[in-house]
């Protein structure tokens, strides 16, 4: 949801710091621990994009995150490797430029694997308003890597 891992790994520990020092906060006649956690990782994220600029760009931001070193046990291409870092990447940044509140819904149903149920607790809001949301952040998706697989790819690249 932040784009940075630096940023999102901040914010995870200001998360758990605030269940140590504040136990209290979280009541388990409410929820769950985890529908708790994500509740209050969402408030610190989109703090966290509050005090961004709103001009920020959504441009790919290199491969943070990815290891340094492959270690390859099958017979794929160093080729290989590349595209697929390349579109992990693409594939990132066209998620990041989706706008946050249907950013934070793919994020939540789509790579954290969550029904509609547990993302609308987390989201606070009703189960329709999160299978909207999710429907319209996968067409935005959808329509920007289509733009990006149309676009061309190498100059010397063969159709």
């Amino acid at each position: 949801m932040t784009g940075h891992p630096w940023a999102a790994e901040e914010i995870v520990q200001d998360v758990f710091m605030t269940l140590i020092r504040e136990p209290k906060k979280f009541d388990p006649e409410r929820g769950a621990l985890g529908a708790f956690l994500y509740g209050v990782a969402r408030n610190r994220v989109m703090k966290h994009l509050e005090r961004q600029p709103r001009e920020s760009s959504v441009e790919v931001r290199g491969l943070e995150g990815e290891p340094k070193h492959l270690e390859v046990a099958d017979d794929r291409t160093p080729a290989h490797w590349a595209e697929l870092r390349e579109r992990r990447t693409l594939v990132r940044s066209a998620v990041m430029s989706l706008p946050p509140e249907f950013r934070e819904t793919v994020v939540l149903c789509e790579l954290e694997e969550m029904s509609y149920e547990e993302a609308a607790r987390i989201l606070d809001c009703p189960v329709g308003t999160v299978r909207s949301r999710l429907h319209r952040g996968r067409a935005l998706l959808l329509a920007k890597l289509e733009m990006l697989r149309e676009a061309p790819r190498r100059a010397n690249a063969v159709s």
